[in-house]
């Protein structure tokens, strides 16, 4: 699945000659967390969020640092924290390096930026202009879309066993040839051995996935690595 097909568009953007006060106002009303900052020719100029307003002069939670620090690395920190604390502007508090992706980029590429930047929302660009944005919210409307639902078509047994068999033996944690698959009636009984208790969550999780499985039965049990390797 591709960025396109779940970033929310039309973007609630704002000018980056906007006021602060206009932005929290925009984003208090539109319910929105964020807010990407636009040029007049619609161009990304940076993006702005809640956290960018933590800091304020007005609450008394500007950043503090021990006035040494000066010492080591100049007066530079201390004046960037002093805008951002008190600055009137968009322009002035807004984040300038902004993380953003092509329409085409999967959703595995969006949310590999979010972890690695720490961030929550990604603005999709396209030819330089804003076209749409990912947030978190966005992942998760898509993935209840893809969740199986209850109650889903139900495959016979065989079909239901030969697809729980081939996601164990896909997945290098599995040990499918020691991990055994019951079905009767679309009740699952998982059977043999796993030589480490985070084995018996995964394959039970492996099973439920499968459509038409009604119920898990977890008859497996741990056996000491070693004495598994002998066995086999």
């Amino acid at each position: 699945m591709q960025a396109e097909a779940i970033m929310t568009t039309p973007v609630i953007t704002i000018d980056a000659t906007a006021t602060l006060a206009e932005a929290v106002d925009l984003m208090l009303s539109r319910k929105v967390s964020c807010l990407p900052v636009t040029h007049r020719d619609g161009s990304l100029a940076g993006i702005v969020s809640e956290g960018d307003f933590l800091r304020r002069e007005e609450l008394g939670t500007q950043r503090v640092r021990p006035r040494w620090l000066r010492f080591l690395h100049g007066p530079g920190k201390f004046a960037d924290d002093y805008v951002r604390a008190n600055g009137r502007f968009i322009r002035e508090v807004m984040t300038t390096e902004v993380v953003s992706a092509p329409p085409a980029t999967s959703l595995a590429e969006i949310v590999d930026l979010m972890m690695q930047h720490d961030i929550k929302n990604v603005p999709i660009v396209d030819q330089g202009k804003i076209v749409g944005i990912i947030t978190r919210t966005d992942l998760l409307r898509a993935l209840i879309n893809t969740t199986p639902k209850p109650g889903a078509t139900a495959s016979d047994d065989e079909q239901i066993h030969k697809q729980i068999v081939a996601e164990l033996q896909s997945q290098s944690w599995g040990d499918g040839d020691l991990i055994g698959v019951k079905v009767d009636n679309g009740v699952v009984e998982l059977t043999g051995a796993i030589v480490d208790e985070r084995q018996r969550k995964a394959a039970i999780v492996a099973a439920e996935n499968v459509a038409g499985v009604r119920q898990v039965k977890d008859s497996l049990f741990c056996a000491d690595p070693f004495s598994v390797i002998l066995v086999s």
